[in-house]
């Protein structure tokens, strides 16, 4: 026995497409609508932000702070100097030494510092030293002074402060 099946005309299928592609025509309508409305005053508002920003008058930079300097606690002759080879050039550190000797500091030692690729010559020193150091850096005619960086107290071997003569 054949069964067939007779053509099922469903209306409702038309009907969701018809009702689907009205939806989706009103989507794109209110979409360009929403973008038409609101493009002019988002975009003015970003130009605006950006003007303000570009033309904005540019701050000056503060000058670094500086703590007061005092006046050295120690003489000349009371302040150790360890003078270090920090270029790798042989005889550099004795001849710094030579340098800070003849303004009447005591030499601690001469030696080499734990890196030889030192490009300036700089001042080091140890804590509550720093207006010796810069003492010393004033009469040697160097710019370059700071706390010790890489050396421990104990490499200092009881010098004050450090001299490490670079390239």
């Amino acid at each position: 026995m054949e069964h067939s099946l007779s053509q099922v005309h469903t209306p409702w299928r038309t009907a969701t497409l018809v009702a689907s592609a009205v939806a989706a025509l009103e989507l794109i309508v209110l979409v360009v609508l929403g973008v038409a409305l609101l493009a002019k005053p988002v975009s003015d508002h970003v130009r605006q932000a950006a003007e303000a920003k570009v033309f904005a008058p540019v701050p000056k930079p503060k000058p670094p702070a500086t703590t007061p300097v005092g006046k050295p606690k120690l003489t000349r002759g009371e302040t150790s100097v360890i003078v270090l080879n920090g270029n790798g050039r042989a005889g550099a550190a004795a001849e710094g030494a030579e340098a800070v000797r003849r303004f009447g500091y005591t030499i601690g030692t001469v030696g080499n510092a734990p890196r030889s690729d030192f490009t300036r010559t700089l001042i080091m020193f140890r804590k509550g030293y720093r207006p010796e150091a810069l003492r010393l850096a004033k009469d040697l005619g160097i710019k370059i002074v700071g706390p010790l960086d890489g050396l421990r107290g104990s490499d200092m071997l009881g010098a004050h402060v450090a001299l490490v003569v670079g390239g």
